[in-house]
């Protein structure tokens, strides 16, 4: 099992920028892709995922503001977010894809005035 720590979130003001980092340890050598996801009241997806050997894939709502990345030699995965917005408050959770698919318990941000 694919055990995952997110650290980094806090409260920014609009057009402020964040870094969440994500650290795996456990059964991590069957990790094929990780990313990050996020949770509103209305709903969760995957926004940021790498997959080994690919391009990193975003979803359209945060596609030029945030940037995935994804260090195998430290097992951690992160998340650069830039120009961010009120509708980008969320908990935004780390994501790793094995056997199973895993998550971290999940940090907040908060992009208020």
């Amino acid at each position: 099992q694919v055990h995952l720590v997110e650290s980094g979130g806090g409260l920014v003001q609009p057009g402020g920028s964040l870094n969440l980092s994500c650290a795996a340890s456990g059964v991590i050598f069957g990790i094929n892709a990780m990313g990050w996801s996020r949770r509103v009241p209305e709903k969760r997806g995957l926004i940021a995922a790498l997959v080994t050997g690919g391009s990193p894939i975003y979803d359209n709502s945060v596609k030029g503001r945030f940037f995935v990345s994804w260090d195998k030699a430290k097992n951690t995965v992160s998340l650069q977010m830039t120009n961010l917005k009120p509708e980008d408050t969320a908990v935004y959770y780390c994501w790793a894809a094995a056997l199973v698919d895993s998550w971290g318990q999940g940090t907040p941000v908060t992009v208020t005035a």
